[in-house]
């Protein structure tokens, strides 16, 4: 499978220190929550990469088998049966515009190159490889990284039913360098002797080098209505970041299929993602509550549909979906595909 991606965004990264102190070194308390949040960069990498994976919440990873799956797992390439290519954007944060864009094409055979493979008519698996680009007005840092996905597929009373397991983002630290981080310094005076003046000279800033956002996925999905043309599907998904706790989502997609011999399709979905952090204890002294509330409450939500037309090998689709983002408003994220 010879696959293509393409992803700008803009990231920015929040570092958390707290600071714990007593009036002795015996009276400093230790949290008990050790998770490490905001302790990665390139978030950028966690926002998806199409309308109909948002609108499902993330749980798509079991279910993927069109040219997303380059993201949400590689394994679902395996059973593309035409090349696609598709392109996704949205608004995000702070006035900045995400893009996310994929091709992909099957090799002779059935056999996808060493990208993805069927090893039988139930189990796949694929990776992908992919060099990570960090930018911060004139700073920059690049990462090298993995994802690695399977999928298992079976029938259970008539009904199909999809298990995934998915490693994203596994690789190399990011760190940043470029010409902001390049200063001036003067050498400090040895002690007991004259200060006598100097010139500045030139120094660079070291920074910090952080993990990517790696991310545990284990999906499952089940058509519950499984005919000739229309189908409904559950889905449902376990998820576990290098930066956060444990969360879980749940969805569901109602499709309708070659309506009235005709080649058109229609698709509603709708999911509901458990946000960890919405949770966390920050203590008396942080002057902020995150308990779930008021619009924070709407947090995980998603919500969309899909149109298309397929004939033979030709496809082309339009996927929408709008997704909460809590204290921070919401969003529509727009997807395009073609298949040929």
């Amino acid at each position: 499978m010879l696959m293509t991606r393409i992803s700008r965004a803009f990231s920015i990264t929040l570092v958390a220190l707290p600071l714990v102190a007593g009036r002795a070194a015996g009276q400093v308390t230790l949290p008990n929550d050790n998770t490490a949040y905001g302790t990665t960069s390139g978030e950028f990498l966690l926002l998806g990469a199409s309308a109909r994976g948002t609108a499902l919440g993330g749980a798509y990873a079991a279910l993927s088998t069109d040219v997303s799956a380059l993201y949400y797992n590689p394994a679902g390439v395996a059973q593309l049966d035409h090349a696609g290519a598709m392109v996704s954007t949205y608004s995000y944060v702070a006035d900045t515009r995400y893009t996310w864009a994929g091709m992909a094409f099957p090799m002779s055979g059935g056999a996808r190159a060493t990208y993805a493979q069927n090893f039988s008519d139930r189990f796949s698996a694929g990776f992908t490889a992919k060099i990570v680009s960090d930018k911060l007005g004139e700073a920059t840092g690049s990462a090298f990284a993995l994802d690695f996905g399977t999928s298992f597929h079976v029938s259970t009373a008539n009904r199909p039913i999809r298990a995934s397991f998915v490693i994203q983002n596994l690789g190399t630290t990011l760190k940043h360098n470029g010409v902001p981080l390049d200063v001036t310094a003067t050498r400090p005076p040895v002690p007991g002797q004259v200060d006598v003046p100097q010139e500045a000279q030139p120094a660079s800033l070291k920074t910090k080098d952080w993990n990517l956002p790696v991310m545990f996925r284990v999906g499952l999905a089940l058509d519950a209505v499984a005919s000739e043309q229309a189908r409904v599907t559950l889905l449902s998904e376990f998820n576990q970041p290098n930066n956060n706790k444990a969360g879980f989502e749940l969805g569901g997609e109602v499709a309708l299929s070659d309506i009235g011999k005709s080649g058109f399709f229609v698709a509603g979905r709708g999911s509901w993602n458990f946000q960890p952090a919405n949770n966390l204890d920050v203590g008396n002294q942080a002057g902020f509550a995150t308990g779930l509330s008021g619009k924070e409450s709407q947090q995980g939500l998603a919500a969309g549909f899909g149109v298309g037309y397929k004939k033979s090998a030709f496809g082309l689709g339009f996927d929408y979906a709008w997704r909460s983002l809590g204290v921070l408003g919401s969003t529509n994220f727009l997807s395009f595909v073609v298949a040929w």
